[in-house]
């Protein structure tokens, strides 16, 4: 799999979101454009860029760092959960063999990809079935969650979560059974299974 070359501005994103979940921009701290743009090295537009979708997703509010707590990973997860066990429904319904075959080419990269390539096969595993719903407004809605979506992505690969791969198999042989109820069900207990499995690690 091919990594797309990232923009200025998402470089950016990424080094304010990967700064604020290790802690060197802490809770409450103020955000000095200029000084910040200095230290990242960019300048003051692809900054703003970054800050307004860490804004989105509710890590920067009203111009300072906003660390998520406990009770907003679990809110997230919640609303997560309920997008996609919609969404599996959706895309046991709708794939075509080729989007079946789509989904077991990203379960097989799980089992044999390097860390960064398994990282990108899971994000693009659950924006796939989330893709499903063809609703926009839930599509946004899960958009606006990546910055928590991509530190339990981190965590439960980085971790080793036993059985996660083999989660993603058994969703897929669902979802080709067309058996949107199993589905569903599935789908629900993998992502009940990463919030209780990063939970431990992110509160060491």
């Amino acid at each position: 799999m091919t990594n797309k070359k990232l923009t200025i501005y998402e470089k950016t994103y990424e080094m304010i979101r990967d700064m604020i979940f290790t802690g060197k921009l802490t809770n409450g701290e103020k955000i000095v454009e200029t000084r910040l743009a200095e230290q990242l090295g960019v300048s003051r537009t692809p900054l703003r860029e970054a800050i307004k979708r860490l804004e989105q997703e509710k890590l920067i509010r009203n111009n300072q760092i906003s660390n998520p707590t406990d009770q907003d990973y679990q809110d997230i997860f919640e609303l997560r959960i309920l997008i996609e066990k919609y969404a599996i429904v959706k895309a046991t319904q709708f794939f075509t063999d080729d989007d079946i075959k789509i989904m077991e080419d990203l379960v097989e990269i799980g089992y044999t990809g390097d860390s960064e390539e398994v990282m990108e096969a899971n994000k693009l595993f659950h924006e796939k079935i989330v893709n499903a719903t063809k609703n926009n407004f839930m599509i946004e809605t899960f958009n606006q969650m990546q910055s928590i979506i991509y530190l339990f992505r981190k965590t439960v690969l980085y971790q080793k979560r036993p059985g996660l791969i083999d989660e993603h198999k058994e969703i897929v042989l669902a979802m080709k059974d067309r058996d949107g109820e199993k589905a569903e069900r599935l789908i629900e207990d993998h992502l009940k299974a990463d919030l209780e499995f990063a939970l431990y690690y992110l509160r060491r």
